[in-house]
């Protein structure tokens, strides 16, 4: 066995794919390759398996994702037409060249997992998002937020990374955050946020990871949050809902049941509160100054 090898667990069936990222005498600690899971395991309990290999449960979330994915883009577009519609309609005899511009919601992505980090700034960039990311320990996410807000001003702020019930010596209690491995430092960087911005349609929070305390992050301030249901959740739910958030309209609230029903983990992965959209249009369309004639007038 060695460092990225890909490996099931025969306790659990088999039921999700990890890589070993460490291992450390006769365990291994591995990382989920869909689902936000950093877990330990024995070495006797892993099985290699190869880079084709998919479990039945990994195969249904990237069904999942792939559906997503192109409601996301289809959304995208019909967005794109009701913006065009909305900036004809309010100046119906504009010429062709004064056309709109959009502007979609900024969105600050914090996440303790690098590999996730840039699957999530690629999906960004191929949705056309404005977004900037950080890997970042979720115990020093309070602290980053403190100076970052203030530069980087989002709309949207995705707190994730990873979490899990803790294994106890005695029966875990789900109301506890001490039961949880990550689910307080998600809320200490929440409250940070909020801190910066009460406003919950002025800043927008998506908060969490694997089987998180939803109650609490809801609590100290998420907009939406992971999981109700204490279950694994997608790699990238939480971008999903941050585009969602994203391309919803500032005269629109996000609506709630069109995006937990298309995340890929589901209404037990990710929850949520009624909350007004990012995207705005602006008039007329931004000019491509290399092109401009212009005579200067200052001295």
């Amino acid at each position: 066995m060695n460092l990225g090898d890909l490996v099931v667990r025969k306790s659990y069936g088999g039921d999700v794919t990890f890589r070993v990222e460490n291992i450390i005498q006769n365990a291994a600690v591995i990382k989920g390759t869909e689902f936000r899971l950093l877990a330990d395991s024995p070495l006797d309990d892993l099985i290699q398996v190869p880079p084709t290999r998919i479990t039945e449960r990994g195969q249904q979330a990237q069904i999942k994702a792939t559906e997503s994915l192109t409601k996301l883009r289809r959304d995208r577009q019909e967005q794109s037409q009701r913006s065009g519609e909305s900036a004809a309609a309010g100046w119906p005899q504009a010429p062709k060249e004064t056309a709109y511009f959009e502007v979609p919601g900024k969105v600050l992505h914090l996440d303790g997992d690098q590999l996730y980090l840039r699957k999530s700034l690629s999906l960004y960039e191929q949705l056309r998002i404005p977004a900037e990311g950080h890997h970042v320990h979720e115990s020093k996410m309070a602290e980053m937020l403190y100076r970052l807000l203030p530069r980087v001003r989002p709309d949207i702020v995705v707190i994730t990374g990873h979490d899990g019930v803790l294994k106890q010596p005695h029966t875990y209690d789900l109301y506890s955050l001490a039961s949880y491995k990550n689910s307080q430092n998600f809320v200490a960087a929440i409250q940070a946020a909020r801190e910066y911005e009460r406003n919950f349609d002025a800043l927008t929070i998506v908060a969490g990871a694997c089987q998180s305390h939803f109650e609490a992050l809801l609590g100290s301030g998420a907009n939406f949050a992971s999981s109700p249901g204490r279950i694994l959740i997608h790699a990238l739910d939480p971008v999903y809902i941050a585009a969602k958030a994203a391309f919803t309209s500032v005269r629109e609230t996000v609506n709630l049941g069109d995006v937990l029903g298309h995340t890929i983990s589901g209404s037990k992965g990710i929850g949520g509160i009624e909350t007004r959209g990012s995207f705005r249009i602006g008039m007329p369309r931004l000019q491509n100054l290399s092109t401009l004639k212009v005579t200067p007038s200052a001295i």
